[in-house]
């Protein structure tokens, strides 16, 4: 069986699990107020070109994305995202569970446009009664979003400045940031990121680790933000597995390096594939691949490779996505290629 259904279906890198056997019998302090947290803290902010930011380390996507939605809302606000994004369509209503409303914007190749957001927010306030809706109060966007589209850096920037205009925080969901940041083609950095969004994440569960997403404020973290984090189930009195982690990844590199491995082996599938004739659903310069496939061929391939389902296409074709990693080997490229 060759399994492409997801990017987290592998364990760790090596690396994180032979420091993780090293230390194993250390005694460290709780709730990431270890060394292995404070080093991996100050290597993210390094790396991000922010030495004040702050970094504090979730376990996983939904809760990350739940819990700084709704540490940095107002009880009237909510959160705008594209109608495809993963807090609207992938997150079982976690946000609306914290009392928020996801307002659903127009996806464009699954990302958000600045020109949607200032429409929607500009028709919001001549509405006479927009004291009885629900008002705008952050915007949502994923890097990579969920069909592996990036944003370049001047639609970041004009995403930014409407976010300024209108007194709201911009929100970079970043689970597969690593394949983002070693696309072929883009022009957006760390660095860009942390000076034009107000929290973005960095991922670990997609991108090596056994679990866990870094969380930085480039400017600061609303007040209490630990406390919020404990309040909503997410505080690991054993902290020093997320630092521990991070300050691997963070090491030499390594997060950027193994990142290229998933580029590289999407990009001799897509090769592969296309020059069998396949098409493609949506063109995406990471790590995802969305073939469209005939039904019937779908079923003779069940028994053989996972895939995920993505949506219909038409009565006779799915649009399947077939996702690499970090660990991705170049020789289940080749035999994916050869079965298909």
């Amino acid at each position: 069986m060759l399994y492409f259904e997801n990017d987290y279906c592998e364990g760790a890198h090596p690396a994180i699990l032979q420091k993780l056997a090293e230390t194993n019998f250390e005694k460290v302090p709780g709730y990431g107020t270890d060394p292995y947290c404070a080093s991996a803290k100050a290597k993210i902010c390094a790396a991000c070109g922010c030495p004040d930011a702050d970094v504090t380390f979730i376990s996983g996507g939904t809760q990350t994305n739940a819990i700084v939605i709704a540490s940095m809302l107002q009880r009237w606000q909510g959160v705008m995202a594209a109608a495809t994004g993963h807090v609207a369509a992938h997150e079982a209503g976690a946000i609306e569970y914290t009392g928020h409303k996801v307002i659903a914007l127009p996806a464009h190749e699954g990302k958000v446009s600045a020109a949607d957001v200032r429409d929607w927010c500009a028709t919001f306030y001549a509405d006479a009664n927009h004291d009885h809706m629900v008002f705008p109060g952050m915007v949502y966007i994923s890097h990579p979003s969920e069909y592996g589209t990036l944003y370049t850096k001047a639609e970041l920037e004009e995403l930014h400045a409407v976010c300024q205009e209108y007194h709201m925080p911009l929100f970079m969901d970043g689970a597969r940031l690593g394949y983002g940041l070693m696309a072929k083609g883009t022009d957006v950095t760390l660095q860009d990121i942390a000076r034009l969004t107000d929290v973005f994440y960095i991922g670990g569960t997609k991108v090596g680790a056994l679990c866990g997403e870094a969380v930085v404020f480039p400017h600061g973290a609303p007040a209490h933000f630990m406390t919020m984090v404990k309040q909503q189930g997410a505080l690991l009195a054993k902290g020093r597995l997320m630092g521990l982690q991070f300050d691997v990844l963070f090491t030499d590199d390594l997060y950027t390096r193994i990142s290229r491995n998933a580029i590289e082996t999407a990009d001799r599938l897509k090769e592969g594939l296309a020059a069998k004739g396949y098409r493609f659903y949506m063109e995406s310069p990471t790590n995802q691949v969305f073939p469209i496939l005939e039904n019937s061929q779908l079923k003779a391939l069940e028994p053989l490779a996972k895939f995920g389902f993505w949506e219909k296409y038409d009565d006779t074709h799915t649009v399947m996505r077939i996702a690499t990693s970090w660990a991705t080997r170049m020789e289940e490229i080749e035999q994916l290629i050869d079965l298909m």
